[in-house]
């Protein structure tokens, strides 16, 4: 069968992306072509409704099995395949579907400042014109309702964080042995080092990768009248999109996107007001995993002597393939 021998699980905005492209330059290993199948968060289709974008997102979810093996029948004979969705860590069902259909996964696990993710999160659908919530606190005190009424996972800004909770979890299901995690400040100051970690964690030979690409650049538009203007317009497109087939509802919102980026500078820092109203939300976590993983966290809890990283730190101007528009997760 063509299945994964191992899986990038989490978390979103901590480098998958980036790190998905660089394994794919190794020769041992074969990544999937589509880089966030998603197949391991359902048992069927997708649900019908959602947040903002989220219909055009649940039209790219790889969910029949045929194709999902479809993504690896090229692996050439000895290598090993490997897939990356960040969301596998935060769902309990997806951890709970990859024991039943894949129970030897290597899982590798990104672990970034949960408030620094939080508010990298936000930025990329704020970017996108789909965030309405043109404030990361006031946009974080949203989530219980939006969660209740459906949105993706994409939008649980706090709850995406809360890495103890999941980890915990995921270890009732898996040996520890089989899950790499690291910090995603490892990954950005010392991506050489890191990449000879995962190797030698996946069995491949080291010292072959040397780089890590830079992916996933997010601008931060101005909360001006105009970008308002074509973020509800760029809204009311997906909300006609999710009728739409194939990909159009995409070809309907992408020039909106990048009409949003246009001269946008780029992502703004986290003040440290932002960060002293959100770091209570994580505090009961923090503490969960240290226990969890016997390593220290607190440093999340206190002040930043420094943000950014690989995403969302150039200038707007320094664009990547798609004209640096965020995609909608």
């Amino acid at each position: 069968m063509a299945l994964p021998d191992f899986l990038v699980i989490g978390a979103p905005k901590a480098g998958t992306t980036a790190l998905h492209a660089a394994l794919a330059r190794h020769p041992g290993l074969y990544m999937s072509r589509v880089k966030e199948p998603k197949f391991f968060l359902t048992d069927g289709p997708p649900p019908a409704r959602g947040g903002p974008g989220d219909a055009q997102t649940y039209k790219e979810h790889i969910w029949r099995r045929p194709d999902y093996e479809a993504l690896f029948d090229r692996a050439p004979a000895g290598a090993l395949k490997g897939e990356s969705t960040p969301f596998y860590l935060y769902d309990r069902q997806a951890q709970r579907r990859i024991r039943a259909l894949v129970p030897d996964a290597r899982l590798i696990v990104i672990l970034r400042d949960p408030v620094e993710r939080a508010h990298s999160n936000w930025t990329h659908l704020w970017s996108a014109g789909l965030e309405p919530v043109g404030d990361v606190v006031r946009a974080c005190a949203e989530e219980e309702r939006r969660i209740a009424a459906g949105w993706s996972a994409f939008w649980h800004y706090v709850s995406l964080g809360r890495y103890g909770e999941q980890l915990e979890h995921l270890f009732t299901l898996f040996p520890r042995e089989n899950v790499l995690f690291f910090r995603y400040r490892e990954l950005v100051d010392a991506p050489v080092r890191t990449l000879d970690r995962i190797c030698a964690f996946l069995g491949v030979e080291q010292g072959v990768l040397r780089e890590l690409p830079r992916e996933n650049v997010t601008a931060h538009p101005e909360p001006t009248l105009r970008h308002r203007a074509l973020s509800r317009v760029l809204r009311a497109g997906a909300t006609v999109g999710r009728h739409l087939p194939g990909a159009l509802g995409s070809r309907l919102t992408e020039p909106l996107e990048g009409a949003l980026q246009d001269r946008a500078r780029p992502r703004r820092p986290l003040s440290w007001e932002e960060r002293q109203a959100l770091i209570p939300l994580f505090e009961d976590d923090v503490a969960l995993l240290e226990r969890v993983t016997g390593e220290e966290f607190g440093d999340w809890l206190r002040p930043r002597e420094r943000s950014g990283g690989l995403m969302g730190d150039r200038p707007a101007g320094q664009r990547q393939a798609r004209n640096g528009r965020p995609r909608p997760h």
